[in-house]
């Protein structure tokens, strides 16, 4: 596919519009089939019971199946009894009417289904183009200007905001792509996707200084995208001469329709991937300070699970956590089949796992900062995000909890939540003078 058509622009603008528009118009068409009492009565009918099967479907995908790995946006009960009841009506018009009729029909059925999968993506905001939503990256590769230092030299003890000066001639923003070469998986083995890479305008020029390092994971399902950290991140140092973390974007998945779960098991050894292959070629082949003050864990959703049980669990490691609308442990939202198929039915070690509970073995935790964030819609996930902060708090954590205006389960809780977390973590990093008093 054309790598112009896998960049268009799909949760919103012209493409979503057109989509929309083509749709209700064969809606429109479909209905109009006839002008009499009869045909009106078992439209209505014929939608009413479509709806009712699509919602149907969702219901037991979503509580039963578990296919989507925990609750759906609001959305989706909107859009799939939408779409199933317009297809519904399209079959229907396959019935004594003309062939033109029925050709409209069959063309009208894959059009109201990728009228409601956009629909629904566009709500969540996360998979922003069509390469995004079909998994197919269209990032360049990047040189990671690896620094050729081994060992890395000791951080140095000022902060990089009181010694920094930007140099003429540096970029505004910063760059995305493969890290070139890539992160290996020697160690683990783990089939994980390419990550992708983040360097900060002060990365990008001819002498350029060590900065903080954040490792990210994002959602499932989801990828490796780097886009959003660097939107905020971008952002941050346009307001700090140059001056943003390094941030590696890494995949904890191997198959977005799979759940790992963050730790060592039968599904692939991820723990060891993030701790053994990514974390110490990230300090030594990225221009990056290697204390663990200086280093994030980070991650939304899924990745922010993961994000709390490193941060947790490796505080020598991850001096800070961010972690954005979490799942609250590995497998909550099925733990009865996590507990049997990936534990063994071993409830004690299942709960060892669990971030609130190494929380609370490891405590007290002298040098560690969290944060977590949350949409104040995002009503599956509030209790639980406050929980492990309560937790990390109780831990001795130097804990912020942030609830986003209006974000639910999407790009506008990551945004509100990476906004916040580097709002936090800036001092922290030295990035910025911390606040007076």
């Amino acid at each position: 596919m054309p790598e112009a058509v896998l960049d268009l622009v799909i949760v919103e603008g012209p493409v979503l519009i057109t989509v929309y528009v083509v749709a209700a118009v064969l809606f429109v068409y479909l209905l109009g089939r006839e002008a009499s009492v009869g045909w009106a009565m078992t439209a209505i009918v014929v939608i009413v019971v479509g709806a009712m099967i699509g919602g149907a479907l969702l219901w037991a995908s979503v509580n039963v199946l578990d296919l989507f790995g925990g609750p759906v946006s609001d959305a989706a009960w909107l859009w799939v009894p939408a779409a199933t009841g317009a297809c519904m009506l399209a079959v229907w018009n396959l019935w004594r009417s003309r062939w033109w009729r029925k050709l409209i029909a069959l063309l009208a059925i894959p059009v109201f289904a990728a009228t409601a999968v956009l629909g629904i993506n566009a709500s969540y905001g996360i998979d922003r183009t069509l390469g995004d939503l079909l998994d197919v990256s269209t990032a360049k590769p990047l040189d990671i200007r690896d620094p050729g230092v081994d060992p890395p030299p000791a951080d140095p003890a000022e902060p990089l905001y009181a010694t920094w000066t930007a140099p003429e001639g540096m970029p505004s923003k910063g760059e995305v792509g493969y890290p070139v070469p890539a992160v290996p998986n020697t160690a683990s083995g783990f089939g994980a996707r390419p990550a992708e890479l983040y360097l900060p305008p002060a990365a990008l020029v001819e002498d350029p200084p060590r900065l903080p390092l954040v490792i990210m994971m994002m959602g499932q399902p989801g990828s490796p995208d780097a886009t959003f950290i660097a939107e905020v991140l971008d952002g941050f140092a346009a307001e700090h001469e140059g001056l943003a973390p390094i941030a590696l974007v890494i995949d904890q998945l191997g198959d977005p329709t799979e759940d790992p779960l963050c730790l060592d098991t039968d599904r692939g050894e991820v723990e060891t991937y993030v701790m053994q292959d990514v974390l110490p070629w990230a300090r030594l082949h990225l221009n990056v300070l290697q204390g663990a003050k200086s280093t994030t864990v980070a991650g939304y959703s899924n990745g922010g699970g993961c994000a709390a049980y490193f941060g947790a669990k490796y505080p020598e490691s991850f001096g800070n956590l961010l972690a954005i609308s979490p799942t609250e442990y590995a497998g909550v939202e099925n733990r009865s089949e996590t507990l049997r198929e990936v534990f063994r039915g071993d409830q004690a070690k299942y709960d060892a796992v669990k971030p609130e509970n190494i929380m609370d073995a490891k405590a007290p935790y002298p040098d560690s900062t969290a944060i977590f964030a949350v949409g104040e819609l995002d009503h599956a996930y509030v209790a639980g995000t406050r929980r492990l902060a309560d937790a990390a708090t109780a831990a001795g954590m130097s804990t912020t909890f942030f609830e986003v205006p209006g974000g639910d389960h999407g790009a506008t809780t990551l945004i509100g939540g990476l906004e916040k977390g580097f709002e936090v973590l800036y001092p922290r990093l030295g990035l910025e003078a911390p606040p007076e008093g």
